[in-house]
């Protein structure tokens, strides 16, 4: 267990609103062992993380621990408190979720990582943080220690874009589209290995590539098990998209959003899966054509 002193909870004021619950604050919680998670919708670390924290909400609840979650959005759409609840849904969150539009939490807990843990003990101390995936066991160990229980850790196995990674064959980074931290485009008619192209009417924004006229597509070489693309579609009407691999329809190597022929729709502002290889993984190419115009893209990532 990290000490770091006596650096107490800092305050929830600044949330801009609070979804299953009432308002918090660290003088509320005094009594309680309070497990702080930072999140966005999107992120593929986080939602990779989210099985280990609903459990631990749900196996130690009873015991004195109160999980919160902060959602502090990284794109624009993902202030919209809708989508936020949506995720909630989704993902069965049923503890207490502080919007945090205007980073007021995470400025006041100095945090910069998504997904971010802090584990804070009945004297409202931070005892612990951890900051990305993995550490689960000695996670769990520290809230056994904080609320002075001792069992068998909880057993978590994620399903869908919750799943671990394939870390043994995942070779290709995550990848921003828009031009504030975009990289690695290329000629869609020369991708190598970790290059994306852009084909049709395109306008680069700073956070995304949004789409100006149908039929337009991105095609990215990857080496990974799954492959996911961060979308939105503003206002709009739902768009049909289709996927493929290697110039052909994905199959048994769809994604969770998309069907073996390939097909798939964009209706929410979130993180899509469009490929998860069942078999062995290898360089492949995705293409990824939208029938209607509208659709944003921000980010690849991979796992």
């Amino acid at each position: 267990m990290t000490v770091f002193g006596r650096v107490h909870m800092p305050s929830l004021d600044g949330a801009t609103a609070w979804l299953n619950s009432e308002p918090l604050d660290p003088e509320g919680l005094r009594g309680k062992v309070v497990l702080a998670d930072f999140w966005t919708l999107t992120c593929i670390n986080w939602l990779r993380t989210e099985p280990y924290v609903r459990a631990w909400s749900q196996a130690y609840r009873d015991d004195g621990l109160v999980v919160i979650g902060v959602h502090t959005p990284e794109f624009s759409f993902e202030h919209d408190i809708d989508l936020v609840r949506q995720a909630i849904q989704d993902r069965a969150i049923d503890y207490p979720v502080a919007q945090d539009n205007d980073y007021a939490v995470w400025d006041a807990f100095a945090n910069n990582y998504w997904p971010a843990l802090y584990l804070i003990d009945r004297e409202g101390i931070i005892r612990d943080q951890h900051f990305g995936e993995g550490r689960y066991e000695q996670s769990e160990r520290v809230i056994q220690r904080l609320l002075g229980v001792e069992r068998e850790l909880v057993s978590v196995e994620g399903v869908g874009v919750e799943a671990e990674a394939d870390w043994d064959h995942l070779r290709t980074p995550e990848t921003y589209l828009g031009s504030g931290r975009g990289e690695r485009s290329a000629s869609a008619e020369d991708l190598h290995l970790n290059q994306w192209a852009l084909t049709g009417e395109w306008t680069i924004g700073r956070e995304n590539v949004a789409l100006d006229r149908a039929g337009g597509s991105i095609a990215y070489r990857f080496h990974a098990r799954d492959a996911h693309l961060v979308l939105s579609g503003g206002a709009r009407e739902p768009i049909p998209f289709r996927v493929l691999l290697d110039g052909e329809a994905p199959g048994a190597s769809h994604g969770v959003d998309v069907d073996e022929d390939g097909n798939g729709v964009l209706r929410d502002g979130r993180l899509y899966q469009l490929v998860r290889q069942p078999d062995a993984v290898r360089d492949r190419t995705l293409e990824i054509s939208f029938l209607e115009p509208g659709a944003e893209a921000y980010v690849f990532t991979f796992g």
